[in-house]
């Protein structure tokens, strides 16, 4: 089925040298837990946090040539299907672009019409077990 089930993240970016800035404001003074990323990922290129206990995070990505506001800056919906999400989203000629694959959460990207300060990219994700 092609629903929209929650936010899971949303990524915003960090220069290259702020991954203690990162982990002292989202960890120190919001709170927030780190966990670790997928392996997949380059390493240093991102730190993670969960918040609360719903599964929900925030990512926090090396950005070496933007700051606030990059196209690269996203929210992931969790989807209950993606091939489905993705045949609909076909349906309405919204193109879907490929991401870097991460174990168990096929996922692709897509942009809004909208041109809003923040790029608008969304990621779409269906979670099919933990992430290596």
């Amino acid at each position: 089925m092609a629903a929209v089930l929650r936010l899971h993240h949303a990524s915003v970016p960090m220069p290259v040298d702020g991954h203690d800035t990162a982990r002292e404001f989202y960890g120190g003074v919001l709170d927030m837990t780190e966990v670790e990323p997928p392996s997949t990922l380059p390493a240093g290129s991102v730190v993670w946090f969960r918040v609360g206990g719903n599964g929900q995070e925030v990512h926090v990505y090396v950005e070496d040539e933007g700051g606030p506001n990059t196209p690269s800056q996203h929210l992931c919906l969790q989807v209950e299907d993606l091939a489905a999400f993705r045949e609909r989203l076909d349906g309405h000629g919204v193109p879907v672009e490929e991401a870097v694959p991460i174990v168990n959460r096929p996922r692709g990207f897509v942009r809004d019409p909208f041109g809003n300060l923040i790029e608008n990219l969304i990621e779409l994700t269906q979670i099919a077990g933990d992430y290596a």
